[in-house]
C-alpha cells in the first residue's frame, strides 16, 4: 500500500490548523490543542499529544500529517559555552543554529533588569542565533556563509523548528528563561520575507517569546524595510553596514550595486521606530580596509539625526576569507570617534570563534582547525 505524502504541521498558524482539523470532521477547539502542543509544549511525537483523542492522532498519522522540524545532526561546544548546532532536514539539507548562554544577550535584550535580579528569579539568560536560508546569496566578502551560495529558502516551520530543537536539547523554557532570538545566522531574512515573518508570528503567538526579545539583521533589502516597518508584530531592526561610503561598501558587499547606500539610509530614516526603540548598525571591522579614523568620521556623518547604536565586530577569521583582523587599538580608536560624537558604540566580543560559531563563520564546518585568537 502506497504511503500518503507527508504534510508537516510545524509552520502552520492556528487558522491553518483549524482548517486541517475541520476537514477531518473534528471540532475547531482541537486545533487550539494541536497548536499548543506543537509550539508551547514542543511535543515531538504523536504519543505526547494526550490532549487529543487517540483516534484523531491515529487519523493524522494515517493521512500523512507529520509534526516536522529539524534533527540535531552534530553539535560543537566552544570553550566559552557557545554551542553550534548542525540541524538536518528531511530533504538532506542542513543549517546552523547557535546557542550562546550567559552571553551579552545579542541585540534583543532591553536591559531592563540587572543580572542580580535575573539570578534571583532563577532565569537563565541565553541567545539563539537563527538561520533563515540554507546558504546565502548576498555574497559579502568577509562572510564564510557566502562561500556556500544560496541552496534554498527555509520554510516557516524550519525556522521555528531551529528554536524548538535547541530549546529541547538545552532543556530550556522559552516562557520562563531569559531568552533572546537574533535572526543573524545563515541567509538574508528579507530575501525569505514571508516565511521569516510567519515564523516570527508563530514564535510570539505559539512559542511565547516576546517580539521585544527578537532582532533581525538585513544587509539592506530596501523594499522590504518599508514592508517590515508596517508589520503589526515585528522584531527590532539591525542593519549590516560595514562601510560608510558607496564605493567601499560596494566592494565588500556587492548587494550595494542593487540597493545603494543612499537608498538604504533614506529607507532607514523613514523607518517607524517605536517608543524607546533604536536602529542597530553592525559594522564588521576589516584590518586596513574599513577601520581607519576617516571611516569612523564618515560613519558619524551617516548616522547624523538617526536614533541608532553601532555594534563594532572585529572580523572573525576563516579559511578563504581574504581579509585580516583589525588591530585592537584601531578598534578602540574607531569606537572612541563614534562615542565622542554622541553615538552609542559597543565592541562585540566574539562567541564560539574556536568552533566556527562566531559572526560570519557559519559554513557547515566539521573539521575544526586552530584559528588566530
Amino acid at each position: 500500500m502506497e504511503q500518503p505524502q507527508q504534510t508537516e504541521l510545524l509552520g502552520l498558524c492556528l487558522q491553518e490548523l483549524t482548517e486541517v482539523i475541520e476537514r477531518l470532521g473534528e471540532p475547531p477547539y482541537r486545533a487550539r490543542q494541536l497548536f499548543d502542543g506543537l509550539y508551547r509544549q514542543r511535543w515531538s511525537g504523536w504519543g505526547k499529544f494526550t490532549t487529543l483523542p487517540l483516534g484523531l492522532r491515529l487519523k493524522l498519522g494515517e493521512l500523512g500529517f507529520a509534526i516536522g522540524g529539524p534533527q540535531v545532526d552534530k553539535k560543537f561546544v566552544s570553550c566559552d559555552g557557545t554551542v553550534r548546532y548542525l540541524l538536518g532536514f528531511a530533504d538532506g539539507q542542513s543549517v546552523e543554529t547557535v546557542w550562546m548562554p550567559e552571553g551579552d544577550g545579542g541585540e534583543a535584550g532591553d536591559g531592563s533588569q540587572s543580572g542580580d535580579e535575573e539570578l534571583a528569579k532563577g532565569w537563565h539568560r541565553a541567545t539563539i542565533c537563527i538561520s533563515s536560508q540554507v546558504g546565502c546569496a548576498v555574497d559579502c566578502g568577509f562572510c564564510m556563509t557566502a562561500l556556500l551560495g544560496l541552496r534554498r529558502n527555509l520554510t516557516a516551520g524550519e525556522i521555528v523548528g531551529q528554536v524548538l530543537a535547541v530549546l529541547g536539547d538545552q532543556q530550556a523554557d522559552a516562557e520562563h528563561d531569559r531568552l533572546n532570538l537574533v535572526f543573524m545566522g545563515q541567509g538574508e531574512p528579507f530575501l525569505n520575507y514571508d516565511n521569516f515573518m510567519q515564523a516570527v508570528r508563530l514564535l510570539v503567538e505559539g512559542v511565547g517569546i516576546p517580539e521585544s526579545r527578537m532582532t533581525v539583521s538585513t544587509s539592506g533589502i530596501v523594499p522590504r524595510i518599508a514592508d517590515f516597518g508596517a508589520e503589526a508584530i515585528r522584531p527590532k531592526l539591525a542593519v549590516s553596514l560595514n562601510a560608510p561610503n558607496e564605493e567601499l561598501r560596494t566592494r565588500i558587499m556587492p548587494i550595494t550595486k542593487k540597493w545603494t547606500l543612499e537608498k538604504l539610509m533614506a529607507a532607514l530614516r523613514d523607518f517607524p521606530l517605536r517608543n524607546r526603540e533604536r536602529l542597530t548598525f553592525e559594522y564588521v571591522l576589516l584590518g586596513g580596509v574599513n577601520d581607519d579614523l576617516l571611516h569612523a568620521r564618515e560613519v558619524v556623518d551617516l548616522m547624523r539625526g538617526l536614533r541608532a547604536k553601532v555594534n563594532l565586530i572585529a572580523l572573525n577569521p576563516g579559511p578563504e576569507i581574504p581579509f585580516a583582523m583589525p588591530l585592537d587599538d584601531r578598534v578602540l580608536a574607531f569606537q572612541s570617534v563614534l562615542m565622542r560624537a554622541g553615538i552609542s558604540a559597543f565592541i562585540r566580543r566574539p562567541r564560539g570563534r574556536d568552533i566556527y560559531a562566531a559572526c560570519g563563520q557559519l559554513k557547515h564546518t566539521t573539521e575544526l582547525v586552530q584559528l588566530n585568537p
